[in-house]
């Protein structure tokens, strides 16, 4: 993901920024990459009861689509980058997908299907040219397919890109200009997207300039900001936000689309995983994100605000954590869609949780009293639930960052039980360990209690079984393995 270097080129490299709203309602990201997904029903319930009349899904999940079905949600499907490949050197699975996945359900289901999202981020600059020639093809193909099908009137199709596909060559918005390596391919994209009435879509982060530059001014990365404004000219910016977007629209006006309509795919604020990542803080961003949707605001360059999907709703706990622990942490809910904080939506509502959901028994696995286990030994068997388990909340700065060495280890026991839904033999770490009816939670850590998904019905949610991911997880964990050794071993 992108980078910047001082508060003056801070709007640029950086991913994040403020969100401009759409008087049209709320858009938010349903990702589902979760050892106990909630049933897709429920979370479609979830989402009417909150006011979000708009998802952007990450893949076409069956599940996810079947749920949505004459919902009025308005849909948007995406395709993974592994998959750009195949349908830029094919038409024809070009249009064997939007058949599978797009026609099928808007024909079959009533799916308001308005949007296929196809890759996502392609071209950070942290991928090199992996995607660089095969993204406008596949994104060619795709809108051929939907011309064939009929639906191309209906359905739009885009790129999600990072804001790192941009930069000022000024310092500051007004000079605002693509990246110089995908310049041209960039204007090839904004050129096709503009031929056939699709809007551009750009994914932006204020955490993340805030997380990965220590000079970053804290207000900026807010809607209300000020101490720190940024001057172009006529214009001041008090948000990173602002000055993100309107950078955007500065490289569009040079290129030649001053009126592009632009979608913001992904913005919101972590939970936990960094020491920024927290619910205050989230909950600052995310009201200030809601409340400037409410009230339709724009930014100095454009009033008309764009549509927005805030990322994100749920947390995924098997997530890769290759950016950073935080990465599954981005829910305004719980994995369970209980809630984390309280925001209000207007009109007078505010956030509810998620109904129905079934939970495994309220039992939880702890190191036992008993337990003298060596370092050596603990760490052993740290190290090997957190391959399996979410073991992120334990970082440096993170809810569950302060515990004690037992606690710890007490934590990780939990989750690795709790991930193998509470099965025989899951709570033993070489005698280590035993079950407690007591909730060892304490000092805002919470110990989990996982769904119970042997009730839930077969709905095509995906499972984190992938040994690509375990081993993102195995190693984003040794910094956190080192710290709870050390601090056992005293």
């Amino acid at each position: 993901m992108g980078s910047h270097e001082s508060h003056g080129c801070l709007l640029f490299f950086i991913i994040g920024a403020c969100l401009v709203a759409g008087g049209l309602g709320m858009g938010v990201n349903w990702g589902m990459i979760s050892t106990h997904p909630l049933p897709p029903e429920i979370v479609v319930k979830l989402l009417k009861d909150n006011g979000f009349n708009k998802v952007k899904l990450f893949e076409a999940n069956h599940g996810a689509l079947r749920a949505l079905g004459n919902s009025g949600i308005e849909v948007m499907v995406g395709i993974p980058n592994n998959m750009l490949a195949s349908l830029a050197g094919n038409v024809q699975a070009a249009v064997n997908w939007v058949n599978q996945n797009i026609s099928t359900y808007v024909s079959n289901s009533g799916v308001n299907i308005r949007y296929v999202a196809v890759g996502n981020e392609p071209f950070l600059k942290d991928y090199g040219d992996q995607f660089t020639h095969t993204t406008l093809p596949a994104l060619q193909n795709i809108q051929a397919a939907l011309i064939k099908a009929g639906l191309a009137h209906k359905v739009k199709a885009t790129v999600p890109l990072n804001a790192d596909v941009y930069q000022s060559d000024t310092t500051l918005p007004s000079g605002g200009s693509f990246r110089a390596d995908i310049h041209d391919l960039m204007i090839s994209i904004v050129k096709f997207l503009s031929n056939n009435a699709a809007p551009i879509m750009v994914n932006i982060y204020p955490f993340l300039s805030l997380n990965s530059d220590p000079n970053f001014p804290m207000d900026f990365a807010f809607f209300e900001g000020g101490s720190h404004p940024i001057v172009d000219g006529p214009v001041t910016y008090t948000n990173v936000f602002d000055a993100n977007y309107d950078t955007l629209i500065a490289a569009l006006e040079k290129s030649g689309f001053p009126n592009m309509p632009i979608i913001i795919g992904e913005v919101g604020w972590p939970t936990d995983g960094a020491p920024n990542a927290n619910i205050a803080n989230a909950k600052k961003f995310n009201q200030g994100l809601i409340s400037r949707i409410i009230q339709g605001k724009g930014t100095p360059k454009r009033h008309t605000p764009p549509d927005v999907y805030i990322f994100s709703l749920i947390d995924e706990d098997a997530k890769s954590v290759d950016p950073g622990n935080f990465e599954r942490h981005w829910g305004m809910f719980n994995y369970d869609g209980s809630l984390k904080y309280q925001l209000n939506i207007g009109r007078g509502k505010t956030l509810v949780p998620a109904k129905g959901v079934k939970y495994l028994p309220k039992k939880w696995c702890v190191m036992s009293p008993q337990a003298s286990p060596s370092p050596s030994t603990i760490a052993s068997s740290i190290s090997y639930a957190c391959q399996f388990a979410d073991c992120t909340s334990l970082a440096y700065g993170s809810s569950c960052g302060n515990l004690d060495a037992r606690s710890n280890a007490s934590y990780v026991f939990n989750m690795y039980y709790q991930t193998k839904n509470q099965s025989a033999g899951a709570c033993n770490f070489n005698n280590m360990a035993m079950t407690t009816t007591t909730d060892p939670s304490q000092r805002g850590c919470r110990f989990e209690i996982m769904i119970d998904i042997t009730k839930t019905p077969k709905n095509g949610s995906p499972t984190p079984s992938s040994s690509s991911s375990r081993l993102l997880k195995a190693v984003s964990m040794i910094s956190v393995m080192v710290a709870l050794t050390i601090s056992f071993a005293s």
